[in-house]
């Protein structure tokens, strides 16, 4: 019988949900411009471009990576337990309504609360991934290599247009509608004054305003964002059912061979992310060399992934920082709950129907927002698990998923 608990997950999911603040916190509280290029606003100093330097080597996209993988871990336990239990509606029953009733609780997420919400892509994500519930190895890794070799064309495509206009502007023969024409997408790139104004105005305002600037912003994010990384989140998906599979996320390994995924995740790509941000930097975050670099980090993006899992499963095995650890992993257990949770509290930080701070703090200040949001993720997690046996997201999603309403108190 598959356990209820596995504390290795509860801790590594624990990290990832308030690791995937660090980079959230920008497109909560900067205009959506800012979030790749701090040129764009947002930056008043070198504590600014430091601040951008450090979460694009270590957090941009490794924490939302680690949290897919555990999302494809989850998804398989659970279908797992359900296909193990005599009383229960089957695995493909219990996987297909958890999937629907995430999708509906992503659009309101999405819709009233924040753009760029993530859990109706893991929804739909779901539902394709649930196909390799008992995939062997094999099948498993030409699935991660086969979806993030399509997500690095996709990427390279986006570098090729921007290279090819950036080489005609730059050619010693350079017409001048080639030089306007890549003139024109440093401009996008680095946002249009009166655009960024528009949606800080917006934001700004009161929930008329909120709504109308956010529902721009989802719309962009669901029609294109969402499908054209569709298929790194499915590879992710893939990679986190193979490490479940294998006992990496289950605390099941030795531990050399978990120092071992650290010292390649931080000894090899750490320091490709460091090259790639040097070259940004230098180029002025050039759209070009930001389009190739944001191509080229998907490559290091999972070994620095799975090296802060590592860490973290390390931690637990020793036990370490025990009672720091406690609260983490029932920070993990609550996941869904402290992810609304923390869109609800920024939300309300930065919205003018709120305390209105949305654009008022530079991308430094942001992450004093953050160790903000952090402790009280860590204050509220524990002391509710002690007194509930899941948090109110979580039981929510449970009962709606079994159409049928579960224990709440404990006795």
């Amino acid at each position: 019988m598959t356990p209820e608990r596995i504390t290795t997950i509860d801790a590594v999911r624990g990290v990832a949900v308030m690791g995937i603040l660090l980079m959230n916190i920008v497109a909560f509280g900067l205009p959506m411009d800012a979030y790749l290029n701090p040129v764009a606003y947002g930056n008043k100093g070198p504590a600014d471009l430091a601040a951008w330097a450090i979460n694009f080597n270590l957090a941009d996209g490794k924490f939302r990576a680690l949290f897919t993988m555990l999302f494809g871990a989850s998804m398989v336990l659970i279908a797992d337990r359900a296909d193990a239990s005599e009383d229960g509606l089957g695995a493909a029953a219990t996987h297909y309504r958890r999937m629907g009733w995430l999708f509906v609780i992503g659009m309101v997420h999405a819709w009233l609360i924040w753009f760029g919400d993530i859990l109706v892509q893991y929804a739909v994500a779901g539902m394709l991934g649930f196909l390799l519930w008992r995939a062997p190895r094999r099948a498993l890794w030409a699935t991660v290599l086969g979806m993030l070799a399509l997500q690095s064309a996709a990427n390279i495509g986006a570098y090729a247009d921007l290279a090819i206009v950036r080489f005609a502007a730059e050619a010693p023969n350079a017409s001048a509608d080639a030089i306007i024409k890549w003139q024109d997408r440093i401009a996008e790139q680095r946002g249009d004054p009166k655009t960024i104004q528009r949606e800080i105005d917006g934001y700004r305002g009161g929930f008329a305003s909120v709504a109308e600037t956010r529902a721009k912003a989802t719309t962009f994010f669901q029609t294109l964002v969402a499908p054209i990384t569709m298929p790194e989140v499915l590879g992710f998906v893939a990679l986190g059912i193979l490490f479940f599979r294998n006992g990496f996320l289950n605390g099941e390994w030795s531990r050399r061979r978990y120092l071992t995924v650290i010292a390649l995740g931080y000894g090899v790509g750490v320091p490709l992310m460091v090259i790639l941000a040097r070259q940004i930097l230098y180029s002025g975050f050039d759209p070009a060399t930001v389009a190739g670099a944001d191509a080229i980090s998907l490559l290091p993006r999972p070994f620095v992934a799975l090296a802060h899992a590592a860490v973290v499963i390390l931690i637990v095995q020793t036990g370490w920082l025990a009672g720091l650890m406690m609260r983490i992993e029932a920070a993990g257990r609550m996941a869904l709950s402290n992810y609304l949770g923390t869109s609800l509290v920024a939300t309300t930080l930065f919205y003018g129907y709120g305390f209105g701070f949305f654009a008022n703090l530079s991308r430094a200040e942001l992450y004093g927002v953050v160790a903000l949001i952090w402790i009280l993720i860590l204050l509220w997690s524990k002391p509710w698990l002690d007194h509930f046996h899941y948090g109110p997201a979580e039981w929510l999603w449970r009962s709606l998923a079994k159409w049928d309403v579960q224990p709440f108190r404990k006795p």
